[in-house]
């Protein structure tokens, strides 16, 4: 018996930011993926991972983004990858949530930044607020000081909403993140697109969500 469904929040319910990383690469003639592969070099203690966690500053960040993709083949700052970051807005992903927050409880556990990471997007927060508020509960990396997949985060939500993990259904785009949900006995989807991840939830809660 489904009791929560537990959601990721940029990849899920917004857009990937995957896409942006490619066409920045691209223009600059960076190395394929130089991006992505800085993200995941050392994912638990990188320059993403402390920035993630509030533990270092914009302008640390920056330089050490820089050295790590240096490292990778291509020095890349890390102020020019944030503003790559905010993807749209999902309507059928923020849609099914709705219909899922009148039968279960609703939790979203993300990693992001602090929030004077990106400027000012006063728009754009508007309508995550509006996303956000859906939530019976949210788990921030970079207001906890933990992030994804620290196993711990996992267990403050399930704590936090009061619910048996082997009765939660959680969402994320990363496999990396997936792992210790699915060992704690939630059942995963891995959303690689609305439409799939609307269709992998509708088997795994029962409802229709479109």
């Amino acid at each position: 018996m489904i009791e929560a469904v537990i959601w990721d929040f940029g990849g899920v319910l917004t857009t990937s930011p995957f896409e942006a990383f490619a066409r920045f690469e691209t223009e600059r003639g960076l190395p394929v993926d130089i991006i992505r592969r800085t993200n995941a070099a050392n994912h638990l203690e990188n320059a993403w991972a402390k920035f993630e966690r509030a533990e270092i500053d914009i302008e640390a960040f920056d330089e050490l983004f820089a050295a790590e993709s240096l490292a990778l083949g291509a020095a890349v700052r890390g102020k020019d990858v944030l503003p790559l970051l905010s993807g749209d807005l999902r309507p059928e992903m923020v849609e099914a949530l709705k219909r899922i927050k009148a039968k279960f409880k609703t939790g979203c556990i993300t990693n992001n930044l602090p929030a004077n990471a990106i400027g000012s997007e006063g728009g754009r927060m508007l309508y995550i607020a509006e996303v956000m508020a859906l939530f019976d509960h949210v788990i921030q990396s970079a207001k906890s000081g933990l992030r994804k997949p620290n196993p711990r985060i996992y267990q403050m939500m399930v704590e936090a909403l009061q619910v048996d993990p082997k009765n939660c259904v959680y969402l994320d785009d990363l496999g990396v993140n997936l792992k210790p949900a699915r060992e704690m006995g939630m059942t995963t989807v891995k959303v690689v697109s609305a439409a799939q991840a609307i269709a992998d939830l509708e088997a795994a809660t029962g409802l229709a969500l479109r």
